[in-house]
């Protein structure tokens, strides 16, 4: 009796490589341990892996799709798998949020998965197979590896007919929408008519009046600067702070403290190098002629003698493989088994695997199986590393626990004395820990270890603050620890007016430069609606038209803010051909739009054409699938307790 199945082939065997390694477990198994696993198997196989947990619990529901529940652990599996998916630290992130993301991903899915199956949509089996061989997790150096696929699907809490269902189950709805996505198309006249936008260039002047040297000569007089101070004092105020004294428990330093005797080390090093195995680690590939009713061993001998022949008359062992092996999983990589170190394969591939040089070709290996050919593929020796490579992790490994050991005493006593105590001294003189003094930290967070909010909260207590307490033992992570009490509290305050003089300078400066450019500006736009000729206003300003020509839409060499304006204007043929605007810093342009140069399809090389072509064609088969989702979710009951109303 094997535990799973792997069909490569529909009717197929287990590659023998699984095969074997159920067939061991089989035999270690007694047979009332077989009855029982026989009578959980059958269970499954009726009435699934519900029919065993749901007697225990019913799960609550979170949501119905037209009469199908969505429990509490889907949605929570779907919200870790939304979190894995996006990656990076997302805990700022409201959890009602990222359920209500989770549970239209699961709305979604069901719609498109009761849609197919009224539809009778379904995958063969040949498909699901080639989609297990092609998937890259399952593969190492681009070939498949069936070890690594069970160990992979393991983790994902599935064994291999699950996998194959949930695998079926995606290609299923990737099929549903692919009917959307697949399947729109653009005419040539619409692609002209895009490329007319999207490829249009225009024709256009502007002048600049940028800030920095308009009022170099006129100085700010300190009365402004004064009122201005008067006026806006809570921009310049300080934050409350703290300056602390702390005692810091480090792992690191613990280990400086320790020391280990070379002869122990060397010692360490010697039981080490006894304990490894340096036997030598081989990959292989075969070609298997299983030995059943139809093919006897004579047969499969004389089959396999024929095949070898070939192999030396030129014809490669890949190629036949994936045409003659029984083993089809392995012949869909050219034969390939994997790595053995000894002792993964069955005894007599091994013997035979030891007699070969690397790429020779083996006479032909019998074993419970049937008959194989072997090629031996790889074949690399392990060494051992030398005394000076290993020397710093041996003394680390050595320090290691007892690092522990007296990390965790003098945690224990650090947290008694500051509850005991009303000092650091006293805490310093016991552990023997210098007093350390942070600088001025801020009820917002400081530097270094003091953007811990754990340790910035606790110097911010009462007890600490208030009451010239030690604070608790406070753990910043796991090799570190710190007791602190506050040595000096400051109050947010007022600056100073000669504190922030310099700063309110600059600020009324910059509002100077701001007024002069934007009455530079108010006169350009004066004179250039009447119609008056600019020069001497340019000249006066040391200002100047830039002018550019066929610029796109999408260009790096026009300031974006001006092409959005440019862009923005209808057309060069209208009275509004021109347009103001202050760019983000400070700078005001005045823009001239002088022509409007429409995209050719035919001017864009034909690869561009096709991708362009590509692209609209996929924006048009999203939106067309979007219009089916809110269909489906139009004509659905879909009912949900977790956000407000139906969904």
């Amino acid at each position: 009796m094997r535990l799973f199945t792997f069909e490569c082939r529909a009717g197929s065997s287990l590659s023998w490589k699984i095969v074997m390694l159920q067939d061991i477990r089989e035999k270690s198994l007694g047979t009332f341990g077989k009855v029982i696993i026989g009578i959980i198997i059958a269970v499954f196989a009726l009435f699934g892996v519900e029919s065993i947990i749901g007697g225990f619990t019913q799960p609550p529901s979170v949501a119905d799709i037209n009469g199908e529940a969505v429990t509490q652990f889907e949605l929570d599996q779907s919200v870790q798998n939304l979190l894995a998916s996006v990656g990076g630290n997302l805990s700022g992130i409201d959890q009602g949020f990222l359920e209500s993301i989770a549970l239209n991903q699961i709305i979604e899915e069901t719609l498109l998965r009761q849609k197919a199956n009224t539809e009778g949509m379904t995958i063969s089996s040949d498909r699901i197979d080639r989609g297990i061989l092609e998937t890259e997790s399952f593969q190492i150096n681009g070939v498949f590896d069936p070890d690594l696929a069970v160990r992979t699907m393991a983790t994902q809490g599935l064994n291999v007919p699950l996998y194959r269902q949930s695998l079926a189950q995606r290609m299923v709805l990737s099929q549903l929408a692919n009917a959307f996505t697949s399947t729109s198309f653009v005419t040539d006249t619409e692609l002209e008519r895009f490329v007319e936008l999207s490829a249009q260039t225009r024709d256009f002047r502007y002048i600049s009046v940028t800030m920095g040297t308009r009022t170099l000569g006129t100085p700010v007089k300190d009365e402004e600067i004064a009122s201005y101070y008067e006026s806006n004092r809570n921009e310049f105020t300080e934050e409350e702070s703290v300056v602390v004294q702390y005692v810091l428990l480090d792992k690191n330093s613990i280990a400086e403290e320790l020391t280990v005797a070379e002869a122990d080390l060397l010692a360490g090093y010697e039981l080490e190098r006894l304990e490894f195995e340096g036997s030598s680690e081989k990959r292989a590939s075969h070609i298997l002629f299983e030995i059943n009713n139809d093919l006897d061993q004579s047969e499969a001998l004389r089959l396999a003698e024929t095949t070898r022949a070939r192999i030396e008359q030129g014809e490669e062992f890949t190629t036949l493989a994936l045409d003659l092996s029984n083993d089809l999983v392995s012949a869909e990589v050219g034969g390939d088994i994997g790595y053995t170190d000894g002792s993964a394969f069955p005894d007599e591939i091994e013997n035979a695997l030891d007699d070969l040089s690397l790429g020779e070709i083996s006479a032909p290996v019998i074993s419970e199986f049937g008959v194989h050919l072997l090629k031996l593929t790889e074949d690399s020796e392990n060494v051992f590393p030398s005394f000076e490579e290993s020397r710093q992790r041996i003394e680390r490994d050595f320090k290691s626990a007892e690092v522990e050991q007296i990390y965790a005493e003098r945690l224990q006593d650090l947290s008694n004395l500051a509850f005991e105590t009303g000092d650091l001294d006293t805490i310093s003189e016991e552990l023997d820990m210098p007093i350390l003094e942070s600088g001025s930290v801020l009820r917002g967070g400081g530097a270094g270890i003091f953007s811990n909010e754990n340790l910035v909260e606790a110097a911010y207590s009462d007890e600490v603050l208030l009451e010239g307490n030690n604070s608790e033992v406070i753990e910043l992570d796991d090799s570190q620890s710190i007791v602190l009490r506050v040595l000096e509290f400051n109050e947010a305050m007022v600056l100073p007016l000669d504190d922030v003089q310099p700063e309110i300078a600059v600020i009324l400066r910059t509002k100077m430069e701001r007024d002069a450019v934007q009455k530079i500006g108010n006169a350009l736009v004066e004179q250039f609606q009447e119609g008056t000729n600019l020069d001497e206003l340019l000249t006066e300003n040391e200002l100047s038209w830039v002018v550019e020509t066929e610029v796109g839409r999408n260009s790096f060499s026009v300031n974006r803010e001006i092409l959005d304006e440019v862009f923005s204007l209808s057309s060069a043929s209208d009275d509004e051909q021109s347009a103001t605007l202050t760019l983000n810093n400070g700078t005001f342009v005045l823009v001239e739009l002088n022509g409007i140069n429409e995209g050719v399809l035919d001017s864009i090389p034909e690869a561009q054409r096709v991708a362009l072509a590509e692209s609209i064609v996929t924006d048009i088969g999203n939106n067309d699938f979007q219009g089916y989702m809110g269909s489906l979710r139009d004509n659905s009951d879909i009912q949900t307790n977790l956000l407000d109303g139906d969904l």
